[in-house]
């Protein structure tokens, strides 16, 4: 989880202040603010707390601690769909592929004890909200990733295990980032945040890998951290500096996670 709020944060300037960041000292010393990837994250965190081991009604939860963090923090750039639901009694889902299901599912990675679960857990966490299928495949195809990362998959077998079940990435970031434009589809985004995390070497370099596409950088990040996080690990002094940019009611529910449920591993 820790993963993706690092690069939410590090991308959150690059969407108001478009740019393609390819600089190692960006990620040591990166500003910005929490967006509506770390809250809904967050509200994952929560709703799979709120289960304590037994996920039959994880929808219902998911719901639940959506509408009240996302509620609480209303105005932090939220999409024009999501922005309905929250304000919608019946918290009905709206038939989206967008990538806002795939920037919010990286604690299900952790909370799975087999891959067959995270598929799941990764649908429960979605369907609230967006339940077309290919909204459903990018939730899956990150929560996937980042399991079989952090269970010591090596990264070819994980980008052999996406390109079998759900995208064919047949392409290097040096070929796409010179035409590459925002796009929140997850069919748009997934692939490109992954290819992020399969060209690295470290936490840091799969961040700044995302980052260079510019565009739609913090959710871009955002879900490559998800992935790079549960694979190397994530250096101290980063989540100390991402956890600085958070109040104590966000940082609460990520202890109450990391003790109950499971942390990332940190690195000094």
């Amino acid at each position: 989880m820790i993963g993706a709020i690092i690069g939410d944060i590090a991308g959150s300037k690059l969407v108001t202040h478009p740019g393609r960041i390819r600089d190692e000292k960006y990620i040591k010393e990166f500003k910005g603010v929490f967006t509506d990837d770390t809250v809904e994250t967050i509200a994952v965190a929560q709703a799979l707390l709120k289960c304590e081991g037994e996920y039959k009604n994880l929808s219902e939860y998911t719901k639940i601690c959506l509408k009240r963090f996302c509620s609480k923090y209303d105005h932090i750039g939220y999409g024009a769909m999501m922005s309905r639901w929250i304000r919608d009694p019946d918290l009905k889902p709206y038939n989206s592929f967008g990538n806002g299901c795939a920037m919010r599912v990286s604690p299900c990675a952790f909370a799975a004890q087999s891959l067959r679960e995270v598929l799941d857990l990764a649908y429960r966490v979605s369907v609230v909200t967006h339940n077309h299928p290919e909204g459903i495949k990018g939730a899956q195809a990150i929560a996937a990733a980042a399991y079989l990362a952090r269970n010591g998959t090596p990264l070819d077998a994980i980008k052999e295990y996406i390109n079998d079940n759900f995208y064919i990435i047949n392409f290097t970031l040096d070929e796409i980032r010179p035409h590459y434009l925002f796009n929140s589809t997850c069919q748009g985004s997934v692939p490109q945040a992954l290819e992020a995390f399969f060209e690295s070497h470290d936490f840091e370099s799969a961040i700044l890998n995302a980052l260079s596409l510019g565009a739609d950088a913090d959710t871009l990040a955002a879900m490559c951290g998800t992935v790079a996080s549960a694979y190397y690990g994530v250096p101290r002094y980063l989540k100390e500096r991402a956890l600085s940019f958070l109040d104590d009611c966000l940082i609460e529910v990520i202890k109450d996670f990391e003790r109950d449920i499971a942390a990332c591993k940190v690195t000094d």
